[in-house]
């Protein structure tokens, strides 16, 4: 009797134990799969920072405004930055490539011969991104979040 309640315990533990084990594998695999089209619509965004080397102006930056990605590798930018305590407006247009694992890259082209390369990483089913800019001149994260939840527009 001893034995069989053992052995119902093992068994138990046993199945738990490989349940477990192919869960977190399981859930790891259903969330992958981005591709460009998960980073699709306009999203508000802020980016706030330091310019921390020349050519750009030393100092602090801050910029608010809306980023719109087209699903195909395009992506465009307008807003206002304040850099240093200059306000300008801030309009880009450039690319991006998202990777399987929802991660990616945007190149935005600032002005002629100037550009700023950033690293990201969606979340909230590509309702919002997280991303910083990988130049030595800068140390900037910019938020964005969409402007419609759940659907592109």
């Amino acid at each position: 009797m001893k034995h069989a309640a053992i052995a119902k315990m093992f068994t138990f533990a046993a199945v738990t134990a490989v349940a477990m084990g192919i869960a977190p594998r399981a859930n790891a695999q259903v969330n992958k799969g981005c591709n460009n089209a998960t980073l699709q619509g306009t999203f508000a965004y802020t980016s706030s920072g330091a310019f921390v080397a020349a050519p750009a102006p030393i100092g602090p930056v801050a910029e608010t405004g809306a980023q719109t990605f087209d699903g195909n590798g395009g992506t465009a930018t307008a807003g206002m930055s304040n850099t240093n305590g200059s306000v300008a407006v801030a309009t880009s247009t450039g690319t991006y490539v998202v990777n399987s694992d929802c991660t990616g890259t945007f190149i935005l082209n600032i002005a002629p011969g100037i550009a700023a390369h950033y690293f990201f990483v969606i979340a909230n089913s590509g309702s919002s991104y997280q991303a910083v800019c990988v130049d030595p001149v800068a140390v900037v994260t910019r938020i964005g979040n969409r402007f419609y939840p759940g659907r592109a527009i």
